[in-house]
């Protein structure tokens, strides 16, 4: 056993299974991709890592398995699920899971072949079962709710370590007295409660990390630069996906900075340079016809909005970005509380979560960015396009 210091959590204790994953290449690759993407740009601190958030996971997951006094064998499978539940993601962790589910149709979860493939002997080799591994990162496992459900260890986690290298003050989560204060049953985990502060202050976390870090415009714009140049490189070069989406951060960034595409190398150089693309278009759910951008738009689509935006404006197709998210899906906690001698549900004793879901609402932003020198053309043209409403003066950017 060895003891890794870490800033969020302190003294972290590391089992001889754990060291000897840390030390497989699936696990040392994570050191290179950044937790928040692009979110550098914004906040120069964000350049913690996804293996510095798996080793957190890890931990956290181990004091829930103490805390539900899981056998020995079932704590095991679940800290090393929780530390190798992020190996399937490709280069700057979200800002390429759309091409991963475009080219590659699957989302970072699935990470069977991975494991298969790279991992699977050394699992054994500890008495890990590689598919029950793999069956409780997708969520497909009795045990799945400890790293996936309303109140995981993973969220926990990553609120936590987003807040403290952001220097956001808006992560602020007790994960302690929040898995202090659940039980687990036969059925499912029930919240005593005690344990009620903890919870909604992890949902006003969520809430409030979502505009300010997540869905930041200047992330959002580093993203949509970096998927455009993706692209671009792709249809270029003729490369496998597969290959580039495995990258690390620097070797993806150096590959896209010296491919034959000038397109690409533009737009590599200018978040190299950070100078990006400017918002000339940012508006709320009442400006857009709902019906049509709830569910978000595709890789395909956006890029078919950009190019008919550029032509009508008679410019290059890919100096116009469009990023249409889905609508936040509504945060509902389907864990129940023990008050007293009673079971309720967490909704019936939080009067928080309409509120705070309609603040998600408010939030969502449909954007479309382009060089600066272009902003009031582009503005005009996607506003037709979109069919979006006149925006009211406040919501003109200037």
């Amino acid at each position: 056993m060895k003891i890794i210091k870490d800033p969020v959590h302190g003294y972290v204790e590391v089992e001889d299974y754990a060291l000897v994953l840390l030390d497989s290449p699936v696990l040392q690759r994570l050191r290179y991709i950044r937790q928040l993407g692009f979110s550098y740009l914004v906040y120069p601190g964000a350049n913690h890592t996804r293996f510095e958030h798996s080793l957190g996971t890890m931990y956290l997951a181990d004091v829930a398995c103490r805390k539900f006094r899981l056998s020995d064998e079932e704590r095991t499978l679940v800290a090393a699920s929780a530390l190798l539940h992020d190996i399937g993601h490709g280069p700057f962790s979200h800002a390429s899971e759309p091409l991963i589910e475009e080219f590659l149709h699957r989302s970072h979860h699935a990470i069977d072949d991975i494991v298969h493939e790279q991992i699977g002997h050394l699992l054994l080799q500890h008495n890990i079962d590689p598919d029950e591994l793999c069956a409780v990162v997708s969520g497909r496992h009795p045990l799945s709710g400890i790293i996936h459900s309303d109140l995981d260890v993973d969220r926990m986690d990553y609120l936590l370590r987003d807040a403290y290298y952001t220097g956001a003050p808006y992560g602020t989560v007790d994960a302690q007295r929040l898995i202090r204060n659940m039980i687990r049953t036969v059925d499912d985990v029930v919240l005593d409660e005690n344990g009620i502060n903890a919870a909604e202050s992890l949902l006003i976390a969520r809430t409030l990390m979502r505009p300010t870090v997540y869905y930041h415009h200047v992330s959002r714009i580093g993203e949509k630069m970096f998927q455009l140049a993706m692209l671009e490189h792709f249809k270029t070069e003729g490369m496998n996906a597969t290959d580039m989406l495995r990258k690390d951060d620097p070797a993806c960034i150096q590959s896209l900075r010296i491919s034959k595409n000038p397109v690409v190398r533009m737009l590599m150089e200018r978040i190299y340079q950070r100078q990006l693309y400017k918002r000339a278009l940012y508006v709320g759910q009442d400006q857009v016809n709902a019906t049509a951008f709830s569910k978000g738009i595709s890789l395909e689509k956006s890029r078919s909005l950009s190019e008919m935006i550029a032509e009508n404006a008679g410019i290059d197709p890919h100096t116009v970005l469009v990023d249409i998210p889905p609508f936040p899906s509504d945060m509902s906690i389907k864990v129940r509380v023990k008050n007293q001698n009673t079971i309720i549900s967490f909704e019936e004793i939080s009067p928080r979560m309409r509120t705070l879901n309609e603040t998600r609402r408010e939030q969502w932003r449909l954007g479309v960015y382009t060089l600066p020198d272009q902003r009031e053309t582009i503005a005009q043209v996607a506003a037709d396009v979109l069919h979006v409403k006149k925006p009211t003066r406040q919501n003109t950017l200037f």
